[in-house]
């Protein structure tokens, strides 16, 4: 078997803003096809999303409506990357922990509410 792409596919009752969130946070494009966005970075598919007018955001860590899947975003500067997300609609579920060495990571959500980690080494 060989595989062409690999897509992570978010539901998302707002396809427009689910959409260009992903779009911008991966320096992409939204080709949009109806009920149906494919976010394309250099050509490829990198996420998809579907129209689920339905959907309820996860209520993380613990809510009623648990988190179903979740991306982890290693960066290189994370200050940068917050500025970058925030600007383009993320809020922040729970703040880094301030690790001092090895590794810290940040949960924000989408527009949608779909959890998401910026990640990164913290410099010795």
């Amino acid at each position: 078997m060989r595989i062409m792409h690999q897509v992570v596919t978010f539901d998302a009752a707002d396809l427009a803003a689910e959409s260009r969130f992903w779009a911008g946070v991966l320096g992409g494009e939204v080709d949009d096809d109806g009920d149906w966005h494919m976010v394309l970075v250099d050509g490829a598919p990198r996420i998809g999303v579907q129209l689920a007018p339905d959907h309820v955001p996860p209520e993380w860590p613990d809510g009623p409506t648990k988190q179903q899947i979740h991306l982890d975003l290693w960066v290189e500067d994370f200050a940068e990357a917050h500025e970058q997300v925030m600007a383009l609609g993320a809020t922040v579920l729970k703040p880094a922990a301030g690790t001092t060495s090895g590794d810290d990571f940040q949960v924000y959500a989408d527009p949608a509410g779909h959890p998401f980690c910026l990640c990164w080494l913290v410099p010795r």
